[in-house]
């Protein structure tokens, strides 16, 4: 009987993994990748003749243009039908920072370099009160008007950052390219929004305060000074305790506008159950990366002045390139959409930008399964950031498992992972979404050496570790493909109205 077990035992390990999902079919693509071949394709992605991929660059056009070769040798049909493209063309607008600005508030001074972000505008040189705004938006369809009741003809206008029903970073982003018109329409000279991300305020000055690239959807630029400022909370207090506001001046040297373009990378297989081949799985990694010295908005030197961003976002790229492979020999049930989206670190634009002009129509779309990450600081892992809101948590411990890998839920709930990511453009249309990255415990001192750093070069990236991430991303990906049914937001989720919304449920 013993050995009756043990020759079981080894003919169910050519067959399965036993796994708390069930049995898993070992004999599918995903369990023989080839650690040399993942290798190579992030030290290419990641090295330095691609300068740190930043949005627009050559580089960055070089891994779009790879992405587009691997997907057209796998067998992928063209993204966009239409023109039998592996592109879409993402219209942005790339804005140099002021030479100079300030903005005075009663006594206080603030000015660019310090507490003071100018992010939009012309050159500017006006004088009025300073008076609090709510969030300074207006949204007429939905009956909301911050200025309804409050005059700002020649004032200078401080708000709160985001909107009313949102403050993530993807809604505080949105306000960028919106806010200042809004301002403007209600005469309105200058508008600064408070600043209350949780992240540094250096980083995200650094960010926008330099070269600046935004969605350009033919919208003119900024006729107003725009931008954001760090106020201590008894200043802010005694703003919205002031219906008249402080005596202001601002001026800002103005902004070099230029229209440019970049481009999302993609290609569609058709599932291979003729039942469910019209409901499409969305897998999306950003390709894009920070560029190079100032433009990385982290320290540099002259012996290194690249940010390859292997960690952020080679390693995800690569993951989706692996399953895309994988899926062409062996298709999963439902078809798929591959997705390398471009201007991730400038504000989601790519994926907002797919978001806002599908290729495919969103009510089929029925999840999107991204993968993003800041690195890892446990290898034993992976974490998934949105468990347990769209039901397909199984599917995700079931793949863990079939590679003796252990999943960390919701890593870092301080840092709002969740709306940092390009699954939120897609979250906030209704579709099932979440982000699976490399495991982390925690924003500690493993991560903070790569994010964003020159440091983050390939040859650090721990390669048995890339494969196995590819493997449970690969296999996890194929089972949510898969189900007999399809995701869909837990209730009472934020975005599960816009989901029923989508799919008429």
């Amino acid at each position: 009987m013993k050995y009756c077990l043990i020759f079981l035992s080894l003919f169910a390990g050519t067959l399965g993994a036993q796994t708390a999902g069930g049995t898993v079919d070992r004999s599918l693509p995903e369990f023989t990748f080839d650690r040399l071949d993942l290798a190579g394709e992030l030290f290419f992605l990641s090295s330095d003749y691609l300068q740190g991929r930043r949005t627009g660059s050559a580089g960055n056009e070089v891994a779009a243009e790879y992405i587009a070769a691997q997907l057209r040798a796998f067998g992928y049909a063209p993204l966009d039908a239409a023109d039998s493209s592996y592109f879409q063309t993402v219209p942005l607008r790339q804005v140099g920072s002021p030479e100079s600005a300030e903005l005075t508030i009663g006594s206080d001074t603030y000015r660019s370099g310090g507490d003071l972000l100018v992010a939009r505008g012309p050159e500017a040189t006006a004088s009025g009160p300073v008076v609090f705004a709510n969030f300074g938006w207006v949204d007429a369809e939905n009956g909301r008007d911050d200025y309804a009741d409050l005059d700002v003809k020649g004032k200078i206008v401080i708000t709160r950052p985001g909107t009313p029903d949102d403050q993530s970073q993807q809604a505080v982003f949105r306000g960028i390219s919106r806010k200042a018109e809004m301002a403007a329409a209600a005469g309105a000279v200058a508008i600064f929004e408070l600043y209350t991300l949780p992240f540094p305020w250096q980083r995200f000055r650094s960010y926008l305060g330099g070269e600046r690239i935004s969605m350009n959807e033919d919208s003119a630029p900024a006729t107003i000074p725009y931008g954001f400022i760090r106020l201590e909370d008894d200043k802010v207090a005694a703003l919205r305790g002031a219906p008249e506001g402080f005596p202001g001046k601002v001026t800002s040297s103005g902004m070099r506008i230029t229209d440019m373009a970049s481009r999302n990378v993609g290609g569609i297989l058709r599932g291979s159950n003729p039942d469910l081949a019209d409901e499409y799985l969305l897998m999306t990694a950003h390709f894009d990366h920070v560029g190079v010295g100032k433009q990385g908005g982290g320290y540099y030197s002259a012996e290194d002045s690249i940010f390859n961003g292997a960690r952020d976002n080679a390693f995800g790229t690569v993951s989706l390139l692996a399953a895309a492979r994988a899926f062409a020999e062996a298709p999963p049930e439902r078809s798929v959409i591959i997705l390398a989206v471009t201007g991730e670190e400038l504000g989601l634009l790519g994926s907002q930008y797919y978001s806002e002009h599908p290729l495919v129509p969103l009510d089929q779309t029925v999840f999107n399964f991204n993968t993003d990450g800041a690195g890892y600081n446990d290898t034993s892992a992976i974490s998934l950031i949105g468990m347990g809101r769209t039901g397909i948590d199984e599917q995700i411990e079931t793949a863990a498992a079939a590679f003796a890998t252990n999943v960390i839920s919701n890593p870092a709930p301080e840092q709002g992972l969740f709306d940092r990511s390009d699954n939120v453009s897609f979250a906030a249309k209704g579709i099932p979404a979440l982000t699976f990255s490399p495991g982390m415990t925690g924003f500690d001192d493993a991560i903070a050496k790569y994010y964003h750093q020159v440091t983050d070069n390939p040859e650090t990236v721990d390669l048995d570790y890339l494969k196995r991430y590819c493997q449970v991303f690969t296999l996890a990906a194929r089972l949510i493909a898969n189900r007999p049914t399809v995701p869909f937001w837990k209730e009472g989720d934020k975005y599960e109205t816009a989901g029923r919304a989508l799919y008429g449920k």
